[in-house]
């Protein structure tokens, strides 16, 4: 009976020590996941801007790490402001609970808080409000103005239209890094364009100084030379071209997707995400799903800078807070 229970307190350490599985660390110790993710964005920087020097990194959401304890007060993390170039944030005035709907200001005052520990660190930062009713987004475009951030009225969630109305502050400057930028446009759903050309001739008929969009339409990436012709703002001057990219999910319509992982998920995966079918939560800080995003030429982010893209804007940086909450 002793080495029965001797031998289960074994196995059960085993598992304890699990970091993969576990909440810890290789070397057994309660993981960070705030930290971690830090560490995946800034490998993502060093490897993107030994490429090119100038290539924007931008994180979306998990605007806690830009504090070293995740709270607006904390002194700013000064590596992972290092590593990135602006922050994006959704729903800081409209679209937090319902879309079209005031953000509570309660939240909006915390995440100014944290937004701007990265603005007065000197990063851009890139706001989408989810607003369709036309007083709403001028609203929004007017607070967000106020509080020195660069903006976006999304009309639908979905990120597939272009506005019919001229970019908020459009100018026919060339822009060249994105300290320069006045607005963008968010447009990673182009499923309403039937051909590349198709959305090439839509996105240089505005005068956004950005676009963040996706490298794939219907399952083909865009090229260097097709990158080239989406630079061009209608009014002449030149705009930046930013790649979207999850590193937080994986998505089951990406090209890394294996069919075997829909019933044989890998270590790395975690739970899908009940609010977008197709979408698993990752563990990010795993070897093999960081290889796919990042760690030679033929990754994802390999693909992206081969393509000539100005930047890239990562996606569900917030994943932390699914692994800290499941503790």
């Amino acid at each position: 009976m002793k080495n029965t229970f001797i031998a289960l307190l074994a196995f059960l350490a085993l598992g304890c020590n699990d970091s993969d599985d576990g909440p810890t660390d290789e070397n057994g110790s309660a993981r960070d996941y705030k930290q971690d993710m830090r560490d995946l964005v800034i490998g993502i920087s060093q490897a993107a801007k030994a490429v090119k020097p100038n290539f924007a990194v931008i994180p979306q959401n998990g605007i806690e790490l830009v504090s070293g304890n995740g709270e607006a007060g904390g002194s700013p993390h000064t590596a992972y402001l290092a590593a990135i170039d602006g922050n994006g944030q959704e729903d800081l005035f409209y679209g937090y609970d319902n879309d079209d709907q005031a953000t509570d200001p309660t939240q909006t005052a915390y995440l100014k808080a944290l937004l701007d520990v990265s603005k007065n660190a000197g990063k851009t930062l890139l706001v989408t409000d989810y607003a369709s009713t036309a007083s709403k987004m001028t609203d929004s475009y007017q607070k967000n103005a106020a509080a020195g951030y660069v903006s976006y009225a999304a009309p639908h969630r979905s990120l597939d239209v272009i506005p019919t109305s001229e970019p908020h502050h459009a100018n026919p400057d060339n822009i060249t890094s994105l300290g320069q930028a006045r607005n963008f446009l968010y447009l990673i759903n182009p499923e309403a364009y039937s051909s590349k050309a198709a959305f090439i001739n839509a996105v240089t008929a505005t005068n956004y100084d950005a676009i963040i969009m996706d490298l794939f339409l219907n399952d083909e990436p865009f090229t260097a030379a097709e990158v080239a012709q989406l630079r061009s703002k209608a009014n002449g001057g030149k705009r930046l071209v930013i790649c979207y990219m999850s590193i937080g999910e994986a998505e089951d319509y990406r090209y890394y997707w294996q069919d075997s992982w829909t019933g044989n998920k890998p270590g790395w995966m975690a739970a899908e995400n009940p609010d977008w079918p197709g979408n698993y939560k990752v563990k990010y800080w795993d070897p093999q799903w960081q290889e796919i995003l990042y760690k030679d030429q033929d990754s994802y982010l390999g693909r992206i800078t081969t393509a000539g893209f100005d930047g890239v804007y990562l996606d569900i940086i917030d994943a932390f807070e699914y692994f800290e909450e499941q503790e």
